[in-house]
């Protein structure tokens, strides 16, 4: 990943953060999402999905199907009633390429409006904008193409150095492809062409990423992840190749709708469309020429909340963001783990990738604490993880959960399956970083004073530790032999000066 400069978070009251919620009409689903924490990335607090399906059978009727229409408007009165129950402050509703196409899409916006959800009906330039803002909130330095395949419509945009650059609607839905593939082999890559052509988009990709965007291409990366036995079930930042997408067609077309089914996190709804939406990912990275797919689980709704702060905020680094709320939750003293990481910091020449991935470590430093503590590095390995955190890859996660699992007294060893996510030597630089929170948390206690009075650091020969005249006493067994660990780990010799 490429490094961006970070602007520090605003203070924000702990207490009384505000419900957010987004309910998305779109062709093949209706969702609900309410957030509450932080606003530059609020965590999920409740999601709810309908498979409503009403671009089906669209592009043949000109019309949302009747029975989708009824499941809509059932599903939108839930959501209403349970926004209400949950002290929702801020309620979107917004609708998209179904909607916006259907000729009696005026029966769903005036029956929302009805049980007091005023829809908003983007254009297919508000949801290509509010797809490329997700993936820009979850990944800020993405440079290419996001894709992002819904029900009735494909939205494409290209985002560079925070921005939107371009972006362009197309009427390739994955509920619009079986009618392609009806007309003959071929069909769909010659319809992909014909329209990104007409758009200007022929090789706007190459040489760069397809971000993935859509629950119909996450469930092909699952699909992959449960073949390839990937370590990490998690999604966001998984990357593909265009070779594994053309595998991918092969097995789907292979596959049974039993067998896609069973797969873990492949719903029942989505299998039977796996099938259209690999071959609608084929073609399409023929046409763009880009060189590799990654996925993003934040996409239009995420967007929207993200277009909606303050430039400061926005340039907040989602990570770091994210470990410091979790740290604040999970621990024991409130900026604990900025303190631990300004005092470990003299030790460590990393570059600033690594930079951000050791401050999220100190952020989750003490997640631990209240486990049982025969499992307190487990904890902190499987927080690391598998937390919902977003602008980091599975390298990086290994990397935090490594340095916690040192930290919380798991050893300077690698547990499985960090070595199959990280190389060694990056992981042997997280163990220097877990000794070293190790021991200014057995120093300090947790708490500020003896960290804010002391000093870390290294003369190419000796690791220095300096305390002042009245904290020697400080320098107990415990502290001598963490002092002891971090200095072995590091070639180093332990001293101690006051």
């Amino acid at each position: 990943m490429a490094t961006l400069l970070f602007r520090k978070p605003k203070a924000e009251p702990v207490a009384g953060q505000p419900r957010t919620g987004i309910i998305d009409i779109g062709s093949n689903s209706i969702r609900l999402v309410v957030y509450q924490g932080p606003s530059r990335l609020p965590a999920p607090l409740f999601n709810e999905k309908v498979m409503a399906g009403l671009g089906r059978g669209l592009g043949e009727t000109g019309q949302l199907a009747p029975q989708g229409l009824e499941l809509a408007i059932e599903a939108l009165e839930r959501f209403s009633a349970l926004a209400r129950e949950m002290e929702v402050e801020s309620l979107r509703t917004v609708a998209t390429a179904a909607v916006r196409d259907a000729s009696n899409g005026h029966i769903l916006l005036d029956a929302a409006a009805r049980i007091g959800l005023p829809v908003e009906l983007l254009s297919g330039e508000q949801e290509a904008t509010a797809a490329g803002m997700g993936v820009l909130s979850a990944i800020p330095d993405a440079d290419g193409i996001v894709g992002d395949l819904g029900g009735g419509s494909l939205e494409l945009v290209r985002v560079k150095k925070g921005e939107i650059r371009d972006r362009a609607s197309f009427p390739l839905g994955v509920l619009r492809i079986a009618a392609l593939r009806a007309k003959g082999k071929g069909a769909i890559d010659r319809r992909v062409a014909k329209l990104v052509d007409q758009a200007g988009w022929s090789s706007k990709g190459k040489g760069l990423p397809l971000y993935l965007v859509g629950g119909s291409w996450r469930s092909l990366a699952r699909l992959d992840m449960n073949l390839r036995r990937y370590p990490l079930p998690v999604i966001q930042h998984y990357a593909m190749s265009p070779a594994t997408i053309g595998r991918l067609v092969r097995s789907v077309s292979h596959s049974g709708k039993g067998t896609l089914k069973a797969v873990p996190g492949i719903s029942s709804q989505r299998a039977p469309m796996l099938n259209d939406a690999a071959a609608l990912l084929a073609a399409l990275l023929r046409h763009l020429k880009s060189d590799r797919t990654i996925v993003s689980s934040f996409g239009l709704r995420e967007g929207l909340l993200y277009e909606a702060l303050d430039a400061e905020t926005r340039l907040q680094d989602p990570l770091i963001v994210a470990t410091r709320e979790e740290g604040r939750r999970l621990g024991r003293f409130a900026e604990h783990g900025d303190l631990l990481d300004r005092w470990i910091s003299p030790l460590f020449q990393d570059a600033p990738a690594m930079e951000r991935l050791r401050r999220a470590a100190c952020l989750l430093a003490d997640v631990g604490w209240h486990a049982n503590p025969e499992f307190r590095a487990e904890r902190g390995v499987e927080i690391a993880l598998h937390g919902n955190w977003v602008a980091v890859d599975g390298r990086g996660r290994a990397l935090i959960a490594q340095a916690l699992w040192t930290s919380l007294g798991g050893g300077a060893g690698t547990p499985e399956p960090l070595n199959v996510l990280a190389p060694m030597q990056d992981l042997r630089r997280a163990a220097q970083w877990g000794l070293a929170m190790r021991l200014g948390q057995r120093l300090s206690g947790g708490v500020a004073g003896p960290l804010e009075r002391s000093k870390l650091g290294e003369d190419g020969s000796a690791l220095i530790l300096h305390l002042a005249p009245d904290d020697i006493a400080l320098y107990g067994e415990a502290v001598q032999k963490r002092h002891a660990a971090l200095a072995a780990i590091c070639d180093r010799t332990p001293l101690l000066t006051s």
